[in-house]
């Protein structure tokens, strides 16, 4: 009964275009977060909670999504039910925020949002496996089945659109109107996980089992996964900076809110262009080594412009080196894990990769308010040698380029 399943899956991916359900689970996705991201600490804070309160409940969600996401990941691969646990995943974080429109008392509000991270952490990565590995899946008349970069970049497109609508709907209805918005399209995305195919089952089922420990060995036992982990720690982590700082700067520069607004509009349009258009054509011609080292040098001159001035005509051609320090980075890393990582540990790489980016992130961001206060823009600096210290590193992902 299970080859038969599995049969039926890889003639399903074979036989079909599989890129319409993986951009609809997308766009749902990625609206979902776009949505609700930017609203959630207002709301908490209409809900009675403290700004020392609120920082509580965001760092403790990072803590609860960092070891969600590997564990989670671990689990499908182990029971080989990725798109089940993903919709699990989904549906459940959809159902688990739907109870915050009545929750009261930092208590319970607290309960559930550590829940809902818990939930949503792993449904990204299990995404990308999924994507990842369908996108490279062989079809009738040859060649790949679709470009990976194209359903990402329907993330990033969704999400600012989400972003968008939202603004409007809460401006019209008020906050709570998000905790609708959100679980539903949480809620559809996860029937939406059905119309996908789970590629990696066929392959995982000629190669065997791992143990649930020894999935987590395996994979740091990969010398390219190792350094495709310090790559993405230091070029995403560098990001810290920018996130944190960035709109602080240019408004002590006399950047008001809205130009500090279309800078960052700026760097997620780039986002979305080089997920379409510039990536994938880079990475299937060059190789993810030299798209990982474009990424470096993007992000050693973005962050060095950055820390020498607030000028616009400035800012406004580096912002755009976002595409290349995130997205290109991202389409890099994605080929690698694919080629790099058993098919049976799919979703538990992509959820170490995501680990080690976060993971970096948030110590990065840490480091960053003390950098900052006693550096100022100089702090930018440290953050291009970060780049700088990734761009030979970059030189050994070259074991995994195979195109």
């Amino acid at each position: 009964m299970e080859r038969a399943v599995v049969e039926r899956d890889r003639q399903a991916v074979i036989g079909r275009n599989p890129l319409p359900g993986f951009i609809l689970l997308y766009g749902m996705m990625y609206a979902a977060f776009g949505v609700a991201s930017p609203f959630w600490p207002r709301f908490f804070e209409t809900r009675g909670v403290t700004s020392q309160e609120l920082g509580l409940l965001l760092a403790l969600g990072t803590t609860v999504r960092l070891a969600s996401g590997p564990l989670v990941a671990r689990i499908a691969d182990q029971l080989r039910a990725r798109r089940m646990v993903l919709a699990i995943c989904l549906a459940g974080a959809g159902l688990v925020a739907l109870g915050l429109a009545t929750a009261k008392g930092l208590a319970l509000l607290l309960l559930i949002s550590l829940c809902h991270a818990a939930a949503l952490a792993p449904t990204t990565t299990l995404a990308d496996a999924l994507a990842s590995r369908a996108a490279d899946a062989p079809r009738e008349n040859g060649g790949k089945a679709f470009e990976y970069g194209w359903v990402r970049g329907t993330g990033s497109a969704a999400f600012i659109v989400g972003t968008l609508f939202a603004g409007q709907i809460v401006g019209a209805a008020g906050l709570t109107s998000v905790v609708v918005l959100h679980p539903g399209l949480l809620v559809i995305a996860a029937f939406v996980v059905f119309r996908v195919s789970d590629i990696t089952s066929d392959q995982q089922a000629a190669k065997g089992t791992i143990t649930p420990v020894g999935g987590f060995s395996a994979l740091i036992r990969i010398a390219v996964f190792r350094r495709l982990l310090l790559v993405a720690g230091l070029i995403l982590g560098s990001h810290a900076m920018h996130d944190a700082f960035a709109v602080i700067r240019w408004n002590a520069a006399g950047v008001g809110p809205g130009t500090a607004s279309l800078l960052w509009s700026l760097s997620v349009a780039a986002e979305v262009f080089v997920f379409f258009v510039v990536g994938p054509p880079i990475v299937a011609r060059m190789g993810p080594a030299v798209a990982a080292a474009i990424a470096a040098v993007a992000g050693t001159l973005r962050w060095t412009i950055i820390a020498l001035t607030t000028d616009l005509s400035m800012l406004a051609l580096v912002q755009p080196l976002h595409g290349l320090t995130f997205a290109l980075l991202h389409l890099a890393g994605m080929r690698i894990l694919t080629q790099s990582v058993p098919p049976q540990l799919a979703a538990t790489g992509q959820a170490i990769y995501a680990l080690a980016a976060g993971g970096a992130t948030a110590l990065l961001t840490l480091a960053a308010g003390v950098l900052y206060a006693r550096y100022n823009a100089g702090a930018f600096f440290v953050m291009s040698g970060l780049c700088l210290i990734a761009l030979p590193l970059t030189l050994g992902l070259h074991a995994a380029d195979k195109t």
